[in-house]
């Protein structure tokens, strides 16, 4: 029997290819940067091993070495192709500036930064740790955002505007989170052990928000902008305040989702 070829589905990476096409026709004088970011790349997992390597290099470390280990990364482990998936779809879905599926691989850095995160991770993960934490100052220096290589992410990720975000070594965020700018995930002492927050799936933490210790913070809950989170707080409430206490419910089924941030649909 003759062996068929199956052609693999992959409806974001065929959707960004579009775009990229109708980007370049719209505005021909980027055509170099369209074609070298996506239209030369035979995956979404090529492309953001591409778009990293230009971010990230620099004198001390070429594009080249810093492409290897992105492309050693997204061929080791399938799921850090699938996450990135996960995000560009949720700030695709979330974020109203975001129409197209090719603007945060390409202008975005809050999901330039956490697809870096997550080559970073897996380096931590196999035991390199000078080379995830060379990713860690790399993302820091270059994007404004500091995430420890150890720090545990989920996917549908999004982060909208991304300056000055912080989340420590023992933090652990849940999938299908929001956050804006300005929030830390931070500890509270100088102990080397768990002291940072885990943050639950499908929660909203607002601007300029500070969730410190190792505090949980339940599912679908709303963190408002500004506050200072000291203490548990439990599943589907919102928390205001410096420091934050419960104001009420949060709102709706998925606050991540929604992007909601009025403390009026709270009460």
């Amino acid at each position: 029997m003759t062996a068929q070829k199956i052609a693999t589905v992959d409806p974001v990476w065929n959707r960004i290819r579009h775009e990229g096409e109708q980007a370049a026709a719209d505005e021909p004088i980027l055509c170099g940067l369209i074609h070298a970011s996506i239209l030369h790349h035979d995956s979404l997992e090529r492309a953001l091993s591409y778009r990293i390597s230009l971010k990230l290099a620099s004198g001390e470390m070429s594009e080249q070495i810093v492409r290897e280990l992105a492309d050693e990364a997204h061929a080791a482990d399938p799921a850090i192709g699938e996450a990135a998936r996960a995000d560009l779809v949720a700030t695709y879905e979330r974020d109203p500036v975001c129409h197209r599926f090719l603007q945060p691989l390409l202008y975005f850095k809050g999901y330039q930064a956490l697809q870096a995160y997550r080559v970073g991770h897996w380096l931590w993960q196999q035991g390199r740790y000078d080379l995830a934490y060379f990713f860690q100052m790399r993302i820091s220096e270059v994007f404004g955002i500091d995430i420890h290589p150890a720090a545990r992410i989920g996917r549908g990720i999004m982060i909208d505007h991304a300056h000055s975000i912080v989340i420590g070594e023992t933090a652990t965020v849940g999938d299908n989170v929001s956050m804006l700018h300005s929030v830390t995930l931070g500890g509270t002492g100088k102990e080397d052990d768990d002291r940072h927050p885990k943050i639950g799936d499908g929660v909203l933490i607002g601007a300029g928000a500070k969730i410190l210790g190792a505090i949980k913070v339940g599912h679908c809950a709303r963190i408002a902008a500004g506050s200072v989170v000291l203490e548990e707080v439990p599943p589907m409430k919102t928390v205001a305040g410096v420091p934050a206490r419960i104001v009420g419910e949060a709102g709706c089924a998925q606050p991540s989702i929604t992007m909601d941030q009025l403390l009026n649909g709270a009460i």
